[in-house]
């Protein structure tokens, strides 16, 4: 007997060979092999006339989806069939979510085979866990499948029946996905908030002091026993103390007059208090979770965080990384248990076995939590890793929080004291670690627990009531209150958890999606929206409420779970959401001649006499100027939020009496004039002649404005790249030069290429000395790297043609093959892995035929590599087909 195993990905099946009994064989399906069309090439002759065949559903026919077979995965599909000849078993191994046994019925869908089938899941892959899986083979899940198809429908019947009216409204190449919508609003509501915002201001007192030799501080809590205010007294919309609020609120005058009053009189400690604090180890990680603190400690994206997670699950380091489920296994607590023992010693072993309860909304796919695989965990030194890699990196992470979550809690002591001088009330706050317990292990949002613990301390001296410490110092400090912070990705993922909003599984995309159609920018860690996420939430806000409303987008993803639940029927929900008097395609018809497009492509930002418009090229002001208009491009780095009459009265200024100028330069007699272009100030030498089309340009640095900006400081900008000295062991020159991603120095050796390194931000590009750039160059290289000087992942071998090396890199966007100078991406669902010599040159031969530029090219691949398969299955043929049985 023979028996064929189908998994997604070459990794996958690699790992999975290595347990499985003699005479089976595994292939791998590269992702889907079916979708639904993604561009009119792919649809069929037979109902290319059809009006529906663009949507790829056909509504009037309880809602059949026309399944297709994408051009790159029909090769794939005849070598699964090839396969299938001569075996006597199937079983289809893909994932154990609701994508994995989609995946799985539509294999079986096309495969059509008649021998016997069985449908095999399981959560990490390890010998034991793939021998119990074989036991247990079940049924394909219809149910499953059903809630996943309605699922696929849902996003097609939004997306292609809204993004064709935010072409005609907005700009073309816009998209209204149903849960990035709901994100992209939460965004512009966050960034409302901040242009709303009014910034209060408040004086109190900080004094240092001493007591038996050792220093602590205190602030001013009170005056003549009334409350001093603080930030959480004010309201962020006026700046002003909230009504109610019985505070006092000090100017600097009153705060300096304080200070001079309470200077050299006598200090008490009046109060005392010491309260015990127990906090309890984390659960340990979801895909939810994961994906906020690798964000938090790692700075990878959802986007990487999931990729990365996928390789270290197929190559069986961890369980299956997409899960709502915080339950461990008793195998897994005990595993986790006896690292926690050998480790760090019994009394940092919680009294107990710990087991964690699912409580985010809409929790599915509970199946066990995202942990290292195996009966043992291999530390993250065991695996084999390298510990400069993201891989091990992740690793480290998922084992530190899954041994954390099985130690003893941390008991701390917090202590307040108050000291009262004169009629000045002051407090002091300190902490005691008392018992580190699982903090010895994992500290969120830390690296380094050894670190985070000694910042977690805060020692006070040994104080008793009636004590009288010295006051050394005390001054008098401004604050201000801060506008709500921006989402990052970390956050966003927390909110659209609890709000219940998509799955978790889906946030990397959608966050990579609502990045790539310019609804936001990624700018420190920030998801900063754009005029153009304005412009289309404020459209679907007015016309299309339900779509943008969470509790709507909640309730929909309850649906689904009832869907695969058995406790809801698809049908039905799928003909109330779109057809009728209230659905979705009567309401989009309705409103199309009620939205005005001059209407849409205005952001409203209550600025008098000026409007914000959405065009072809972005977002630019038009603004009245006399009896004529003038419009100007609105920089790209300047958000929504910060825009304000000041700034917009400075790009027309500009736009209308040309630039300012700074002054001379002092050698050639020049203007040097401070500009704003769409990436943000410059300053530019000269005027733009016949003789000089091009007069050098160069971007002020970050943190410096048109105000604050000198002719100096311009002249030593004009003048990069320094050139700083040559290097003592290779006799190239070193510059200091301003690029696109701030200042940098390079290290240019000719023919063996150039070595650039950022400066920190403590280095001035106008400044930087050679000394300090070897410094710099001397340390180990980070980030982003040409593929001439950082190393390959893989080394595949030389193109037969002209013997020139292929090779495997990782960029910005994922793993690449490059050869020469072409670049093409990896298709989806495969990884690094899984591409060998004779894959690549397909690729890079595919590459070559189409004529398209690589990121073209690339994006392409990634958008058609996991879609699949043939024509329009009926819903009749659904429901009568066999589903994969068990071999009796």
């Amino acid at each position: 007997m023979s028996t064929l195993v189908i998994v997604e990905s070459p990794t996958k099946a690699r790992t999975i060979r290595n347990y499985l009994p003699a005479g089976y064989k595994v292939e791998a399906s590269m992702g889907h092999v079916r979708d639904l069309p993604q561009s009119a090439s792919e649809i069929p002759t037979a109902v290319k006339a059809e009006k529906w065949a663009q949507l790829g559903v056909n509504v009037d026919a309880d809602f059949e989806p026309l399944y297709v077979i994408p051009k790159d995965k029909k090769k794939i599909v005849s070598q699964l069939k090839d396969a299938l000849k001569g075996v006597t078993e199937l079983i289809l191994a893909t994932d154990e979510d609701r994508e994995g046994e989609s995946i799985s019925w539509h294999l079986y869908q096309l495969l059509n085979p008649k021998i016997p089938t069985k449908r095999m899941v399981f959560h990490e892959i390890t010998k034991e866990a793939i021998q119990k899986a074989l036991k247990n083979c079940r049924t394909i899940d219809e149910k499953v499948v059903r809630a996943q198809e309605t699922r696929r429908i849902l996003d097609r019947l939004v997306g292609y029946t809204l993004s064709p009216l935010l072409w005609k409204k907005i700009s073309f190449g816009l998209s209204a996905g149903r849960v990035q919508s709901v994100a992209v609003r939460l965004l512009v509501t966050k960034e409302r908030q901040r242009r709303a915002f009014r910034t209060g201001a408040f004086w109190d007192l900080k004094a240092s002091l001493l007591h038996t030799k050792t220093g602590f501080s205190a602030v001013l809590v009170s005056v003549a026993g009334k409350k001093v205010a603080t930030g959480s007294d004010f309201d962020s919309t006026t700046g002003q103390i909230a009504a109610g609020r019985n505070v006092v609120l000090l100017n600097e005058a009153q705060a300096e007059a304080l200070r001079t009053k309470l200077v050299g009189k006598a200090w008490s400690v009046t109060d005392l208090e010491e309260r015990p604090v127990t906090r309890k180890p984390y659960p340990p990680f979801t895909t939810s979770t994961l994906q906020q603190e690798a964000n938090r400690k790692l700075r990878f994206s959802a986007r990487d965080t999931m990729r990365i997670a996928q390789s270290l699950y197929e190559q069986g380091y961890i369980t299956y990384m997409r899960t709502d489920s915080v339950h461990l296994s008793e195998q897994a607590v005990v595993a986790a248990r006896d690292c926690v023992e050998k480790l760090y010693g019994k009394e940092y072993l919680s009294p107990s076995p710990r087991q964690y309860t699912t409580k985010s909304k809409g929790a599915q796919e509970a199946h066990e939590a995202i942990r290292p695989a195996g009966n043992t965990f291999r530390t993250p030194q065991e695996t084999g890793l390298n510990p400069s890699d993201r891989e091990f990196k992740l690793y480290d992470l998922i084992w530190k929080r899954t041994v954390a979550c099985q130690m003893a809690d941390s008991r701390q002591t917090q202590i307040t004291i108050q000291l009262q001088v004169e009629d000045a009330g002051f407090r002091s706050s300190g902490k005691r670690i008392d018992f580190e317990g699982y903090l010895r292990a994992y500290v969120e949002g830390s690296d380094d627990p050894d670190a985070a613990l000694e910042n977690m301390e805060v020692i006070l001296p040994n104080l008793k009531i009636g004590d009288q410490p010295e006051c050394t110092e005390l001054e008098n400090i401004k604050h201000e209150t801060q506008p709500p912070a921006r989402y990052t990705e970390a956050s966003l993922v927390k909110t659209l958890e609890s709000e219940g909003i998509g799955r978790p599984s889906t946030y990397a995309s959608i966050i990579g999606t609502i990045i790539d159609k310019g609804y936001a920018q990624l700018t420190n860690n920030a998801l900063v929206p754009t005029f153009t996420a304005f412009a289309v939430t404020d459209l679907l806000e007015k016309h299309f409420p339900d779509i943008v409303d969470p509790s709507f987008t909640s309730k929909m993803e309850q649906t689904l779970d009832d869907i695969a639940a058995g406790e809801a029927q698809w049908l039905p929900y799928l003909r109330d959401f779109y057809m009728g008097d209230k659905g979705l395609e009567t309401l989009v018809r309705e409103q199309d001649s009620k939205i005005d497009k001059d209407a849409a492509r205005t952001v409203e930002l209550n600025i008098p006499d000026v409007k914000v418009r959405i065009g072809k090229f972005g977002a630019y002001i038009e603004a009245s100027n006399g009896e004529t208009s003038v419009t100007a491009s609105i920089p790209r780095d300047l958000t929504p939020a910060d825009l304000d009459l000041e700034k917009i009265q400075t790009i027309i200024r500009q736009k209308t009496e040309g630039p300012d100028e700074l002054g001379r330069h002092p050698e050639t007699g020049e203007p040097i004039y401070i500009k704003i272009g769409a990436y943000g100030p410059y300053v530019q030498l000269g005027d733009k002649t016949e003789e000089n089309p091009k007069p050098k340009q160069v971007s002020l640095p970050k943190g410096v404005t048109p105000e604050t900006a000198t002719l100096e400081m311009a002249v030593g900008l004009l003048a990069l790249p320094r050139t700083l000295g040559m290097h003592p062991e290779t006799g190239a020159k070193i510059q200091a030069s301003l690029g696109r991603f701030g200042p940098y120095i390079v290290h240019d050796q000719g023919k063996d290429g150039k070595d650039y390194r950022s400066l920190k931000a403590s280095d001035n590009v106008l400044t930087v000395t050679l000394e300090r750039a070897l410094e710099i160059l001397s340390e180990p290289k980070k980030g982003r790297a040409s593929s001439k000087s950082k190393a390959a992942l893989r080394e595949l071998g030389v193109h037969p043609d002209d013997e020139q090396p292929i090779n495997i890199y990782d960029g910005p966007y994922g793993p690449y093959i490059k050869y020469g100078k072409t670049n093409v991406s990896i298709p989806e669902g495969s990884t690094v892995e899984d591409v060998t010599l004779e894959i690549a040159l397909e690729l890079l031969a595919s590459k070559s035929s189409s004529g398209k530029s690589t990121r073209k090219t690339a994006s392409k691949s990634k958008s058609t590599s996991t879609k699949s398969t043939t024509k329009a299955s009926t819903k009749k043929s659904t429901k009568s087909s066999t589903t994969a049985t068990k071999k009796q």
